[in-house]
């Protein structure tokens, strides 16, 4: 009997456990993790993302920040500013080493520490602003879309009637009589609440439209026919089924009407709807520079640029944030 020439069994390979593959070989990529590694990739969104988070940094902390860097955002100091021009004395609008970004015309305060506190109000403003608009924009867009008939006609009528309604005509008419003292908030804090609630009302069409078209195409998905098949109500789908998938769109939308929620409350700060002096605001600023640009140009700068660096950073960042939840995205 002749052997075999070679043996056979050592090309016979041994069988793989699962448990033997390295945890990295099969772990899956779930959309938010996706979404993060795309996002990661984008330079400027991240950039974007870093000065975001460094705003609300700033006003989160701006009693510690205006301690150590600055001067009480009402502290005059009338003896920087020049009697016979009402102009800051030296350069620069009177910029120093005690004076980060100089002092105002006419009174002497701290321009530094004022943008720092015009930052509260600005943030405050457009995030609770904008989630007044998400939140009522998200349900009843949803619910047109799911819906749909009369309900879906109701919604759409409404949506189109406030996006034609004058909104910054209606504010300022609405903020001249509103009285100084409402339901145990006075000055500023009447106006801010006055200010959230009318841009965040009259911003939720716009997400409204966008969660209304993405319901409309996802009720028809294989995964919600299912759940009817089980005898799941309405509800239940809307809840379980549908808004899970739209939290992309309305994350994105959310950080893309931000900005402008801040140039809204700069402009009605600017004609004079917005808080009410002492309080700084950046556009309440601006208004303020507008007579003496040409003796102090740099108390017109200082805010316009803050407006436009902080806009222009949500801005790159939700971009960046739309692109990186597309699911089509490279």
């Amino acid at each position: 009997m002749t052997a075999p020439l070679h043996d056979t069994s050592a090309e016979t390979p041994a069988p793989v456990s699962v448990a033997d593959v390295p945890a990295k070989a099969i772990e899956g990529r779930s959309p938010g993790r996706i979404a993060w590694m795309r996002l990661k990739r984008d330079k400027v969104a991240l950039t974007g993302g870093m000065v975001v988070i460094l705003l609300i940094l700033v006003a989160v902390f701006a009693p510690q920040i205006v301690s150590v860097l600055g001067h009480p955002p009402n502290e005059f100091h009338e003896d920087l500013i020049d009697p016979d021009l009402g102009t800051p004395i030296g350069s620069f609008g009177g910029i120093s080493s005690e004076h980060l970004l100089g002092v105002e015309p006419t009174n002497g305060r701290d321009v530094f520490s004022r943008i720092v506190y015009g930052a509260r109000i600005s943030l405050v403003v457009a995030f609770l602003a904008a989630f007044v608009s998400v939140a009522i924009g998200s349900f009843l867009g949803a619910l047109a879309g799911f819906l749909g008939g009369w309900v879906d006609g109701l919604i759409s009528r409404t949506m189109d009637l406030l996006l034609a309604f004058p909104q910054l005509l209606f504010t300022i008419a609405l903020v001249s009589v509103v009285p100084n003292s409402l339901w145990g908030f006075e000055g500023s804090g009447v106006r801010m609440g006055v200010l959230i609630v009318v841009i965040g009302f009259f911003g939720w069409p716009y997400i409204g439209r966008i969660v209304r078209g993405q319901t409309i195409s996802l009720r028809e998905r294989e995964y919600v026919e299912a759940a009817r098949s089980l005898g799941a109500g309405r509800g239940y789908i809307l809840v379980k089924e549908l808004l899970p998938n739209l939290v992309a769109p309305i994350l994105v939308y959310a950080t893309l009407i931000i900005p402008t929620n801040i140039l809204t409350e700069a402009a009605l700060s600017f004609l004079g709807a917005g808080v009410k002096p002492p309080t700084a605001s950046w556009g309440k600023m601006l208004s303020d520079a507008v007579p003496i640009y040409q003796d102090d140009p740099m108390y017109m700068v200082v805010p316009g640029m803050t407006i436009f660096i902080t806009v222009l950073a949500f801005n790159l960042f939700g971009d960046g944030l739309r692109d990186a939840l597309d699911p089509k995205g490279s």
